[in-house]
């Protein structure tokens, strides 16, 4: 497909997703980067971790969208005695006729909203493990494959919260995108109060369904990104592992850097970023929107660097900063 068909294609289809913008902000008031960092998860088949205090609208969003979504939503509170079973679901013996059956759990959808995950310990925590990398559940001896589009949209609260349980590196792995979302302003906090005293209940129309996901998806992937800021990825991901090779000195703040996951995830999301911009092509801008939020939660920083008190972010920031942009 040449550059005039996939621009066009990109600026008609773009439509659909300013509508779903539009039914979003009938609820929810700011927190557009949420928003828009959850709708590149969703057109790049990727998984969303959203952390942030209570009391930010984290589950009212993904609620929301699923209102605007036509396709099945689940919701599984998690909590310290939640059991693996009560997630991916578990064998029933049957009387009738001396056999066994699934009783298949509430992982079987098309959005699963995990709320505060890290509220429950890493048994249960493993049980995300095949689902979010294979798109599949072995229940005993038998493995089901799940609905496609399939996401899991996770909150946690901070870690330092009473009650948290740290999530494993691989699970966290498996999450294209950590989002940190932060309070609203003055203003933006003044129209929330404005909008909540009259009603609760909101309802919002239906935009997309299962089919229009799935072509928005092929769409996405004819985004054109050039040579150079392939090559311009590949170096801020190898910047995160050996900073001195880039004239960078923060070797002593990073104990791991993030894996080639990485860098195929910015790749991804900055195409994603694109198209929700009305764009068939990447630019740098793309890359720093959302390299952030791909990196931050793959960079184990050293027990120096939490000794000075440094951040993720700012490690990551500092590499953006010296990376030169093509």
């Amino acid at each position: 497909m040449n550059d005039f068909g996939i621009a066009e294609i990109i600026r008609e289809r773009h439509k659909s997703i300013e509508s779903l913008k539009n039914q979003l902000r009938q609820v929810i008031i700011g927190q557009d980067h949420m928003v828009n960092s959850i709708l590149v998860g969703i057109l790049t088949n990727g998984h969303v971790l959203i952390e942030g205090v209570p009391g930010l609208a984290k589950t009212k969003t993904i609620v929301t969208l699923a209102s605007a979504l036509s396709l099945d939503f689940k919701r599984v509170q998690f909590t310290p005695d939640l059991l693996p079973a009560d997630l991916i679901g578990t064998m029933i013996y049957s009387q009738k006729d001396n056999n066994f059956y699934p009783r298949k759990g509430p992982i079987f959808t098309n959005i699963l909203l995990a709320d505060e995950i890290n509220r429950a310990p890493a048994k249960v925590q493993s049980a995300l493990l095949e689902v979010m990398q294979e798109r599949q559940v072995t229940i005993y001896d038998k493995t089901y494959v799940v609905s496609e589009p399939f996401f899991v949209l996770a909150t946690q609260n901070p870690i330092e919260h009473e009650g948290t349980y740290p999530l494993p590196e691989a699970q966290v792995d498996r999450f294209m995108l950590k989002i940190n979302i932060t309070y609203p302003s003055s203003e933006e906090e003044y129209q929330i109060l404005n909008r909540m005293e009259k009603t609760d209940d909101f309802e919002v129309s239906k935009v997309l369904d299962e089919k229009n996901i799935l072509e928005l998806r092929e769409i996405v992937r004819e985004v054109y990104i050039e040579d150079k800021l392939k090559r311009y990825i590949v170096d801020i991901v190898s910047a995160t592992r050996k900073p001195s090779q880039f004239g960078i000195n923060i070797d002593h703040l990073v104990q791991y850097g993030a894996s080639p996951r990485a860098t195929i995830y910015i790749t991804r999301a900055a195409k994603a970023n694109a198209f929700l911009q009305g764009r068939y092509y990447v630019t740098p801008d793309d890359i720093k929107e959302i390299g952030l939020d791909v990196l931050r939660h793959r960079i184990i920083l050293s027990y120096e660097a939490e000794a000075e008190e440094k951040t993720t972010d700012q490690v990551i920031r500092e590499v953006f900063s010296n990376i030169e942009v093509p």
